[in-house]
């Protein structure tokens, strides 16, 4: 590695750091942080806080003044050049006499993909893309998936013991994990824009479904349900506690009328997914909660809707929980339900496997690797 490759790396670091401190709160905007440097020193700081606000090369340039003059740009995301809820940030970096620009990788969104360096470039700056761009890639992983296909990220998180069981034969389930693991899985909700269950299990558990960090920090996700009958009953938690958060509730054209007049009464919102089944068609939803501008999903369903969700093909990740504990039992709920599969060929296989330990609990973490 030269020492330019290096210099530019320590300040692209510093960017991301920047960006991720916005983490959970920039939907449907990426996580974008911005590092202005002039002369080996950095001279503005900045990143996006959340969308509708200046983005990350505005805020660094802002806080550069007139510093910016011939000094390098370092930003994880290419700089757009369309106008949307605010001004393109390339034409205030070329306005502001930068002489070069870092970027980390490329934004897929097709009205900038690669347009944003090459406006740079016309303009007579340097421009430089690729560095730490793996990293870069996996910060905004779950804007990249909603942007080229307009469908959320699914994260689907299993809380199960070593043999597999989400609960006992009589139904307990809390609590199998840790305290660690479930502070974890409180954070995910803070950062994604929804959480999702099955019908079994606001039955079975009756869930609030918010976000519990220490000291009350969090934001709530957006509830939804998968109820193909709604069944959802009216004084469900989720509609008696404070949080501002919204509950959808996904069905099909066979629930009562009446039933759902009771839970838009409640300030649920019903979505109707049409298919040929009696159930919920999974691929179907996810279209229709792409078009609400929800980029993220955290799935938190039972055995059965994990399945479904593996069977439709909508996980891109999965997080599995191990509890050092062994339940048995037959009848006892599995992680993934259904019918299973019937030949190993058929497996959903994990790539980018990472493995830790959370004091005694284990998490498995990896992608699915598309066919």
């Amino acid at each position: 590695m030269d020492a330019q490759q290096a210099v530019d790396e320590q300040y692209m670091r510093e960017a991301l750091t920047l960006a991720a401190q916005a983490r959970g709160r920039t939907s449907p905007n990426p996580m974008v942080g911005s590092v202005v440097v002039k002369d080996g020193q950095v001279v503005g700081r900045g990143y996006h806080v959340k969308a509708g606000l200046r983005h990350g090369e505005v805020a660094a340039l802002e806080d550069a003044g007139p510093h910016a003059q011939g000094a390098t740009l370092y930003v994880n995301l290419e700089p757009c050049c369309h106008y949307g809820r605010t001004p393109p940030c390339t034409k205030t970096v070329i306005a502001q006499g930068i002489r070069r620009v870092v970027a980390a990788v490329c934004d897929p969104n097709p009205l900038v993909s690669g347009k944003g360096m090459e406006e740079l470039r016309r303009a007579g700056v340097e421009v430089k893309v690729g560095v730490l761009e793996e990293e870069a890639a996996h910060l905004n992983e779950m804007y990249f998936k909603y942007i080229t296909t307009k469908r959320p990220f699914v994260l689907l998180k299993v809380a199960a013991s070593l043999d597999g069981k989400i609960a006992t034969v009589t139904g307990e389930s809390r609590w199998i994990t840790n305290e660690r693991s479930r502070e974890l899985v409180h954070q995910l909700r803070d950062e994604v824009d929804a959480v999702m269950v099955g019908i079994n299990t606001v039955l079975r558990d009756d869930p609030l479904l918010t976000t519990r960090l220490p000291g009350g920090a969090g934001r709530d996700p957006i509830r939804i349900v998968v109820d193909s009958h709604l069944r959802t009953p009216p004084t469900a938690q989720m509609f008696m506690s404070s949080s501002s958060a919204c509950t959808i509730i996904a069905t099909t054209s066979q629930a009562p009328d009446e039933r759902r007049a009771q839970l838009e009464a409640r300030g649920a919102r019903v979505l109707v997914v049409e298919g040929a089944g009696p159930r919920v068609p999974l691929s179907a939803l996810m279209d229709q909660l792409g078009s609400l501008q929800i980029t993220s999903l955290l799935l938190e369903g039972g055995g059965e809707l994990h399945e479904a969700a593996l069977r439709a093909d909508i996980v891109d990740k999965v997080m599995f929980f191990l509890a050092p504990k062994l339940l048995g039992g037959r009848d006892a709920p599995p992680a993934i339900g259904g019918q299973g599969v019937a030949q190993l060929a058929q497996a959903v296989t994990l790539e980018r496997v990472r493995v830790q330990m959370l004091d005694d609990d284990l998490l498995v973490e990896g992608y699915v690797r598309r066919r």
